[in-house]
């Protein structure tokens, strides 16, 4: 323990003197006789492959748990607006038929149970062909490793090369990485793969299921409660205000900008009103 902190004052200590005896003489083994090379060598392969330390930048993502949250937030939205607007076009559409609150109840709580069936079905299902792609590409990989790790090396450290990376320091970078977790290494530069993190289908299943339920509340809810005269309306206004939020809720989350995921959602709710309820309209004028 003593020698590990003896070596971390080292480098902080010599760390800004080889960085700077490096930019001053370019030989290829200047830096390497300075004191702190060391250090300063595993600090540049670091910076190189993109370890940034969270402190100097707390609003961006670093974690392998990014995966996971865009995971939960994509099948999370999608899911609420599905039940938001889907439920409200069937309860809108046949509210444009007829007056009568049983036809109403009656298909807008099918709507809910179906809608949530299958968007958790879907989810579960997309989900796990993902992952069960990842798990196989992740034994291939393996494999590989196993039957010829020099090959990969020189692979891994050609993938760094591509990036940008001079010869030397990706050859550096990539034998340090292997050194430390090849599998790992290779998972995330060559596939783009956490292998703690794989997506999960049961958490984007139940996370469909749940947010479509709850968005199909909304407009089951808004369409029976008002009086007959004012209950389309009030379910249009609950409708987009809804989308309103599901909107900025999700552009904040993921960082995009509000106005253009607000537009999206008014435009795509507004015609599937629309639709529906001309719809309803002619089909309830043509039976009576």
């Amino acid at each position: 323990m003593h020698v590990r902190h003896q070596r971390k004052r080292g480098c902080r200590r010599h760390r800004h003197l080889a960085a700077s005896y490096s930019r001053s003489d370019t030989r290829p083994d200047a830096a390497a006789t300075q004191p702190g090379y060391g250090c300063w060598r595993q600090s540049l392969s670091a910076s190189s492959v993109g370890v940034v330390s969270t402190a100097s930048h707390p609003a961006e993502p670093h974690a392998g748990s990014v995966s996971s949250k865009l995971n939960w937030l994509r099948a999370g939205v999608l899911g609420a607006n599905d039940g938001i607007v889907s439920t409200a076009g069937i309860v809108v559409g046949v509210a444009a038929a007829t007056v009568a609150r049983g036809p109403i109840l009656t298909a807008g709580i099918a709507g809910l149970a179906a809608g949530a069936v299958s968007m958790a079905l879907g989810e579960y299902v997309s989900v796990s062909t993902q992952r069960d792609t990842e798990r196989a590409l992740l034994m291939k990989e393996r494999g590989e490793l196993r039957e010829d790790p020099a090959a990969e090396l020189d692979e891994l450290a050609a993938l760094y090369e591509a990036k940008g990376l001079s010869t030397a320091t990706a050859r550096t970078v990539a034998e340090e990485l292997t050194d430390h977790d090849a599998f790992a290494a290779h998972a995330e530069v060559e596939l783009g793969i956490d292998p703690d993190d794989l997506t999960n289908p049961w958490q984007a299943a139940l996370s469909s299921a749940l947010s479509f339920t709850v968005g199909a509340l909304l407009p089951l809810i808004a369409i029976l409660l008002p009086p007959t005269t004012v209950r389309i309306p009030v379910t249009v206004a609950a409708v987009l205000v809804a989308l309103v939020v599901t909107g900025a809720v999700s552009a904040s989350l993921g960082g995009a900008p509000k106005q253009r995921a607000i537009t999206r959602n008014i435009i795509g709710g507004s015609l599937a009103l629309g639709i529906t309820y001309a719809i309803g309209h002619l089909v309830g004028a043509a039976i009576t």
